[in-house]
C-alpha cells in the first residue's frame, strides 16, 4: 500500500470514527486474532425456501402477511452481478468512484474511492472496520451501471414508495461491501418498511428479534459497549452470549441466519436485526412498502414524514386509488403495535443517531424527529453514532477531501 492510499484511508477513518484516536484504538481489542468468525458459531433456525417452487401468492401468505423472516434461495440465478461483483472487478471498473463508508459527527457522509477501499478491505486488522453502505450509487452517472447487474426479486417488485417520486422518497437501496468483522449494529428499519438483502459474495451472520422485544434487552448499553457501543461485533460479544443463557426470555430467543452467496434474506417490518460479516461480503439491499405492510408504513410516514405523505397520497389517489382508500381508513390515533427504532432513522441493514429510545407509535414520530434535529449537534457524540445504512443524510457529504455531494435520507439495513 502506497503513501497516498494510507493517507486517504487514515483520513476516512478519522472522519468516520473520530472517537477512536489513532490506529491502536481501532484494533485495541485485537479482534482480528481473537474473535471467532467461523460458520459453526451460527445456530441456524430460519426457514430456507427455493423461490423456484414458491409463487408470489404463497410468499405473501406464508411469510409477508404473518411478518415471518425467511431465507430465499435461487433468487439471484440470472444476475450479472454474480460474475461482475468481485473486489478485483469492482476496483478496476469503479476505481475512482467514491462510495459512502461512514458519517462524521455532523451527519455528513464520509466517502472513499473504491481503489482505496479495496486495499483497506484486503489489509485491515481493525476490530470493527469501515463498511461501504452507499445509497446514492443509483443516482450517479458511472456508479448507476451497478443497477444493471441485479434485478429486484419478483416478490418485492411492487414497491409503493415509487409513487412518491424518486427524488422525494426516502433512501431505499444500498450497495453494501465490507470485510470480516464489519457489519450493521442492531436496529429496526425506518417507517415500518420491510427489506430484502441479497448476498452475492461472502457470508453474513444475522440475529433477528420480534418487534415486541424491549429495546433495553437487545441493545448494547454504553457501559458495556464503550466507544464501540453501536458496532455489530460489539453486539455479538456483549449481547449474543446472554441470549444463550437460561435467564434470557424464551419469547425473545433470536432467529439466526448464516447467509451464504446467493441467499436473499427477507426482513419483515418492525423486526430488530443485527448483521456481522464473517468474511469479505458484497451485497445489495432494498427497503420497500408493499400492499401488505402499507397500513403500517402509511401510519408511520404520516407521523414521521408528513410532507412526504401528502405528496404520496396524491399520487396514490391517481395511480392506486384502492390504496388511497386504505390510507383513509388507517386510524392515526391508534398505536400500530410496531416498534420504531429512532436510531435507524439514518438504514436497511451503516450510520445513524440514537438520541431517543425506540418506542411504539403512542409517541409522535414527528416530534421525535424534530427533537433529533434540534439535538443533533449537541447530542451526536462519537459513541452515539451507528453505521447503519437505513437513514437520512444531510444535503452535503464529506469525502476524503471534504468534497460535497447531495444525498437524502432513509434504513435500513
Amino acid at each position: 500500500m502506497n503513501h497516498r492510499s494510507r493517507k486517504r484511508i487514515r483520513e476516512a477513518k478519522k472522519a468516520a470514527r473520530p472517537e477512536l484516536r489513532g490506529s491502536r484504538e481501532w484494533s485495541s481489542e485485537n479482534l482480528y486474532e481473537t474473535f471467532d468468525l467461523s460458520h459453526e458459531t451460527v445456530n441456524e433456525n430460519v426457514e430456507r425456501v427455493d423461490v423456484r417452487s414458491l409463487t408470489a401468492e404463497e410468499f405473501v401468505e406464508r411469510y409477508e402477511r404473518p411478518y415471518k423472516p425467511v431465507v430465499l434461495t435461487h433468487a439471484q440465478d440470472d444476475w450479472r452481478g454474480k460474475e461482475k461483483w468481485t473486489l478485483d472487478r469492482l476496483k478496476r471498473k469503479y476505481r475512482n468512484q467514491k462510495f459512502k463508508c461512514g458519517e462524521d459527527n455532523d451527519g455528513y457522509s464520509v466517502k472513499m474511492k473504491m481503489k482505496y477501499y479495496v486495499e483497506y478491505c484486503e489489509t485491515n486488522k481493525d476490530d470493527s472496520p469501515l463498511y461501504i453502505f452507499d445509497s446514492s450509487f443509483g443516482e450517479h452517472t458511472k456508479k448507476k451501471k451497478l443497477l444493471t447487474d441485479y434485478e429486484v426479486p419478483a416478490f418485492f417488485s411492487d414497491d409503493l414508495f415509487k409513487y412518491a417520486g424518486e427524488p422525494k422518497r426516502p433512501p431505499y437501496r444500498w450497495m453494501v461491501i465490507g470485510p470480516g468483522r464489519s457489519g450493521t449494529g442492531i436496529h429496526i428499519d425506518p417507517l415500518g418498511t420491510s427489506a430484502w438483502n441479497a448476498l452475492v459474495v461472502g457470508h453474513k451472520r444475522w440475529c433477528l428479534f420480534p418487534t415486541s422485544a424491549p429495546r433495553e434487552l437487545v441493545k448494547v448499553s454504553s457501559q458495556d459497549g464503550g466507544k464501540q457501543q453501536d458496532e455489530a461485533i460489539t453486539w455479538f460479544r456483549q449481547v449474543y452470549p446472554r441470549t444463550q443463557q437460561p435467564t434470557w426470555p424464551q419469547q425473545y430467543r433470536p432467529l439466526e441466519i448464516l447467509q451464504r452467496p446467493g441467499d436473499t434474506v427477507f426482513v419483515p417490518g418492525g423486526w430488530w436485526h443485527v448483521v456481522l460479516n464473517l468474511d469479505t461480503t458484497i451485497a445489495v439491499t432494498q427497503n420497500f412498502c408493499s400492499p401488505v405492510n402499507f397500513p403500517i408504513v402509511w401510519h408511520k410516514t404520516v407521523r414521521g414524514r408528513p410532507k412526504l405523505s401528502k405528496k404520496w397520497y396524491r399520487a396514490l389517489k391517481q395511480h392506486r386509488p384502492e390504496l388511497a382508500e386504505v390510507a383513509d381508513a388507517v386510524d392515526l390515533k391508534k398505536d400500530t403495535g410496531f416498534a420504531s427504532d429512532s436510531s435507524s432513522s439514518d438504514s436497511s441493514s451503516s450510520s445513524s443517531d440514537s438520541v431517543s429510545s425506540s418506542s411504539s407509535d403512542s409517541d409522535s414520530e414527528e416530534e421525535r424527529g424534530n427533537s433529533r434535529k434540534r439535538q443533533r449537534r449537541i447530542s451526536r457524540s462519537p459513541v452515539s453514532r451507528r453505521r447503519c445504512g437505513c437513514g437520512e443524510d444531510t444535503a452535503r457529504d464529506v469525502c476524503e477531501n471534504k468534497e460535497h455531494h447531495s444525498h437524502s435520507g432513509s434504513p435500513r439495513r
